[in-house]
This record gives structure tokens, sequence and C-alpha cells, in this order.
């Protein structure tokens, strides 16, 4: 409900002098009846939120969140596709390909771990700026070295500063959303697809045109390590198309850094200001919000002052969580003891019987989702590139197709943030079905090899992968305590990385055995994903607001 320009209206939209069940400034509540004090504060900020609707800032907060998602797939997939003309340049082996997605995934799980702690610690601020500022430093370095172990340094550096990404955006967009609007979500993975396609239509113009030949022999030519001076040889000069996209890429997370830190003033979360007992800051945020959104906020610190814990246990008073909350004496307790403070969040995720199922679970899935989309990711740019020599497809049609096959993400996105909260389907079945076809068409790529079937069933994958992913990125978040949310995507991000890491290497390998071997093994792992959302309890998917 849209709130009055008078400032003598409840959090509710109602005219406080009209209301009877208004009291000394605190809306006798039937939904507060047994809320922790923080709860009650917290639900005070959801309200207040939900109010604005989608303002302007809740806008500026989707966009920029959504550019974070972007350059996710924006750099993954940019390293699949100058693979093959930097593994040509510098003549490294098939087995040595994979090390260079395992770097990246290598930074990308470190990234997600420590970004998604750093955030719930230091808070979303300063973590929701500085990601796309490392990425983009040495994303822009990664042009460069014209040698195997420079590239591999630096890939791993970028993959640090692009994991927390998600992590971080996901949860920062979760509490400045409405709840009316939380499908958009979901829909925030429809920047991961445009990511996808932004990078194959950089690429289909800058690499096919600069990068180096056949011989005279009609093969692509060797590195310059591998022959004898004076030899023709792919030179640096001759193929400077990865570079150039790899910069263009850079480029662009540079821009995003820009919009983010001198554009638009991003203001910390009022609910992680609030679990740290900084309520008057939390205060100063909501009315700033309002501000930027030209409304009247109606929270002030009388309001909060006017709640009460009464009639609670000690345990549960002054907070929403077992660690955490708006217990103001811990901002004064010892570095030492702040850090057991911090370490003890974990045990949040095992503090029921539920809670430790769901998050097993979450991990599961995430790591053999990772798994899936990993070894078909990186190495898909080969795979098609060989199946297409075979049957006499030009490598710049190749590099057209991706264009195509990627393009098909936009629709899987929308259509997973349409079922987000279909009844009977919902978070939970659109997560099972997307990812079982998923895997389906991955085991029937490998089985053909026609250019419309390569087309065709790339793009179903892709579809479903991105179907899937929009809800398990968007519900992750929900299903865990506002104290612990970043922690618990973060977490739940780093074990997916950390299986990015070791798929690409055996699936390098294999590579090297068969043609098809890597996409069986991708396909295997999606199947797990989805035998392990199956099994997370149905009260699981409910969102939640603490």
């Amino acid at each position: 409900m849209a709130l009055d320009k008078d400032i003598n209206v409840d959090v509710l939209g109602e005219p406080r002098d009209q209301n009877p069940r208004y009291l000394n400034g605190v809306l006798d509540d039937p939904e507060m009846d047994g809320l922790s004090l923080y709860e009650k504060k917290a639900l005070l900020i959801d309200r207040e939120l939900d109010s604005h609707g989608m303002g302007k800032y809740q806008w500026y907060i989707f966009f920029l969140c959504g550019f974070g998602y972007l350059l996710d797939l924006l750099y993954a997939h940019a390293f699949g596709l100058v693979a093959p003309p930097l593994q040509q340049e510098l003549g490294f082996s098939d087995p040595e390909l994979g090390n260079i997605f395992s770097a990246f995934g290598s930074g990308l799980c470190a990234g997600a771990f420590v970004w998604g702690v750093w955030v719930d610690i230091v808070g979303r601020q300063y973590a929701f700026n500085l990601t796309v500022l490392v990425a983009a430093i040495f994303g822009l370095c990664l042009a460069a070295p014209s040698n195997y172990n420079g590239i591999l340094v630096l890939t791993a550096f970028t993959g640090f500063g692009v994991g927390g990404n998600i992590p971080i955006d996901t949860t920062i967009c979760l509490e400045f959303l409405p709840h009316n609007r939380r499908f958009l979500l979901a829909l925030l993975s429809v920047f991961q697809p445009l990511g996808v396609v932004l990078s194959s239509g950089l690429a289909y113009g800058l690499i096919p045109k600069y990068s180096c030949g056949a011989g005279a022999d009609g093969q692509p030519l060797p590195a310059c390590s591998t022959v004898t001076p004076g030899d023709p040889c792919c030179t640096k000069n001759s193929n400077m198309g990865w570079r150039y996209l790899l910069l263009t890429t850079g480029g662009i997370c540079l821009s995003i850094f820009l919009l983010r830190f001198f554009i638009f003033r991003f203001q910390e979360s009022p609910k992680f200001l609030l679990s740290r007992g900084q309520d008057e800051k939390a205060v100063e945020v909501l009315h700033s919000i309002a501000l930027f959104n030209k409304r009247e906020s109606t929270v002030t610190m009388d309001v909060f002052a006017a709640l009460t814990d009464e009639g609670l246990p000690n345990s549960t008073r002054h907070t929403g969580s077992p660690t955490l909350g708006a217990d103001t004496k811990r901002l004064s307790h010892s570095l030492g003891r702040n850090a057991k403070a911090e370490l003890a969040r974990y045990k949040v995720l095992f503090s029921t019987a539920t809670m430790a199922r769901l998050t097993i679970l979450v991990w599961i899935t995430y790591m053999f989702d990772y798994w899936g989309f990993s070894i078909s990711g990186s190495l898909l740019p080969k795979i098609l590139l060989e199946k297409n020599s075979a049957i006499n497809v030009s490598v710049k049609e190749t590099y057209r197709n991706f264009v195509i096959i990627y393009i098909c993400g936009i629709p899987g996105v929308l259509l997973g943030a349409l079922m987000y909260g279909v009844p009977l389907v919902g978070r939970k079945w659109s997560m099972v079905g997307s990812s079982a076809l998923m895997g389906v068409s991955l085991f029937l790529f490998a089985t053909v090899n026609t250019e419309a079937s390569n087309v065709g069933l790339n793009s179903m994958e892709y579809f479903f992968q991105s179907m899937f992913n929009a809800v398990l990125y968007g519900w992750t978040p929900e299903a865990f305590p506002a104290s612990i949310r970043g922690t618990a995507a973060g977490v739940a991000s780093f074990w997916g990385r950390l299986f990015a890491i070791v798929s690409p290497l055996i699936g390098a390998r294999l590579l090297s055995v068969s043609l098809n071997a890597p996409l069986f093994l991708a396909g295997a792992g999606v199947f797990v994903s989805t035998l392990a959302i199956v099994l997370i309890p149905s009260t699981s998917m409910a969102s939640r607001s603490f």
C-alpha cells in the first residue's frame, strides 16, 4: 500500500491518530506476537521497504546487481572462447588447457567464500564495489602476457573478483526488494545469458578476423615455440583477437565499477546494520532511501525504542538469530570474542535437523550444478569447433552459432522467473524439471553431429541451464536467516566453485580420449543436482524474511 506524504502515518500506511491499535508510537500488531526484538525491527524495515514498491532506488539496485551477474558469465564464457586461439599461439596441450579453467575456478571459489563471508562481517557496501574493481584491474591485465604461467596467475585473480558477485548481489537485492517483487531475484539471472551473448558477439567480430589462419597444408598454424625459426607459425601479431576480446571485457567490467562507485551511491543494508546493533544508522538509511524515492519514511528511533521483547525467553531477546542481532554490547567486545561470534554463525546452518538437511542438500546441488555447466561451458567451444570441422562448418559460422545458442538463455531465465511463484510448481519443481532436461540435452548432444542438432541441442541445454540457475540463485538466500544470508549463499557458491576447479581438469583429460566423454560427465553431474533438489524439504522453499 502506498504511503501518504503526511508523516503522521504508520508503516502500514494507516493514520496514527485514527488507529486505536497504535499505542505509544508502535502498532499493536498481532503479527509481532512471539517475535524477538530484532525480528520486530526487521519486520518494520520490511514493511517500510514494501511500502515503497519498486521505487527508483530499487530499480537502480536491481540493474547494478544484474550487471554483477552479467560479469560472472561474461568472463567465464570469454575464457572458453579465447581458449582455441590461445592454445594455438602458446602451444600447450589439452590437459594444460584444463588448467586455465581451473585457475579461473580457483579464483571464483576463493572469491565466493571470502566475499560471501565478508559481506556478513564488514557489510554489503564495500564488497559490492570491490569485487568489480578487482575483476576489472586483473581482467585488463590479462591481455598483456604472452606466456602460459602469466595467463594462469591473472586468470585466477580475475576469478577472485568475479567470484563474489552472485552471492553478494543476490543478498543485496533480496534485502531491498519488496516482497511482492521477489520473482525479480530469479529474473536477475537474465543478465547471465546477456553476458554470454555479449561475449559471443564480441568473439564473433574479433576472433575469426584477428586470429592465426591455416598453413599451406590446410591445418592450423603451429605455435612458434614448437617449430624451428623461420618456419610459418602462429605469431602474437597475427593472433590479437583473443587479446582484443579480453581488453573489451575488462573495459566493460571497469565501466560497471564506475557506475557503482561514482554514479550511484549504494546505502548499506538496513538489516545488516540492525544485525550489528547500529539501529540509528539503519533508520538513517531508510530515510535516505525514502528521500531518493521521493517519499517520507515513518520508521524512527522512537518507534524502535517503543518495541519490547517482553514475554520471550532470555535466550531469544534482542536477537532474531542465535549469534547476531541488535545487541550493542557485542560491538565493544575484543577482536577474539568477535571472531568467535563470527565463526559461531556457521552453527546456524546446522542448528536443527531440518536446517542441516537443507544446508547439505543445497551444497550438493551447487557442487554438481557447477560441475556440469563448468565442463560444458569451458569445453564446448573446442568440442563444437572440432565437431563442426568434421562436417565442414567454418570457424566463423561456429562463432556465429554461439550467439544463436546462448541467446536462448534469455527466455530460459524469463520462464524460470514466471514459474517462481506458480502454485504446485514453484521453486522446487521448476528446478527439478529444468535440471533434468539440462542433463538430457547434454547426453543427446554427445550422440549426434549435424549442424542443426549441434545448434538445437546446445540451445536446449543452455535454455534449461539458465532457467535452473535463475531459480536456484534467487531462492538460495531466501531459504536462510537474514543474519547468515550472505554467508550461506557464499559458502554454497564456494562448494560449487570448488567442484568447478576439478571438473574441467577431468573433462580436459577425457577430451584427449573421446570428444564426447566430457559431455556424459557433465550430464551425470547435473542429474545428481536434480536428485538433491527432490530431497530438499518443501517447507524450505518458502520465502524467509528474517
